[in-house]
């Protein structure tokens, strides 16, 4: 495979987190609006993550907020957000930059945003299309001119997991 000069991977992601600020953008001027509410999913050990300490002792990788009926002070920022919740009826400030974010789903939407590390770390191994490259020789011309779905199962990506339902 060819050395490619653009990181398409992080491109794509740059602009799905600037989706997510968008998003947060409309939230902050407009508040939520219908059923609409948001589920964030973000790494609590990523730099410049700012939660309390109990809930980091908590939640050492990982943490998902919901920002649904009671949340106060948003203030979305160009790499980053800044939140008040209340957890067990005691009112947090969190800041969580938008590159610790792993997921955001507006479930009344059926809407989702994944950023899966396993792709990520794949693509900068040059793994990520791997498994697309056939592995088996070709076979002589004539042997077999059409080729039937099951023959062709290495070259089907599933896209099942983005699918809404």
């Amino acid at each position: 495979m060819s050395e490619s000069h653009i990181d398409y991977q992080a491109l794509v992601h740059k602009a799905l987190r600037g989706a997510v600020r968008e998003i947060l953008l409309i939230l902050e001027a407009e508040g939520l609006q219908g059923d609409h509410h948001y589920y964030i999913t973000f790494k609590t050990e990523a730099e410049g993550v700012h939660v309390p300490k109990r809930m980091k002792t908590q939640y050492p990788h990982e943490m998902t907020i919901v920002i649904q009926h009671r949340y106060w002070d948003l203030k979305v920022h160009d790499d980053r957000f800044e939140i008040g919740l209340s957890f067990n009826q005691r009112p947090e400030h969190l800041v969580i930059p938008f590159e610790a974010i792993t997921s955001l789903v507006d479930p009344s939407q059926r809407f989702a945003l994944q950023f899966d590390a396993k792709a990520e770390a794949e693509a900068e191994e040059g793994q990520l299309f791997d498994h697309l490259t056939p592995e088996k020789e070709t076979p002589p011309p004539g042997a077999d001119d059409q080729e039937t779905p099951e023959k062709n199962q290495d070259n089907v990506v599933a896209l099942d997991a983005f699918r809404k339902s």
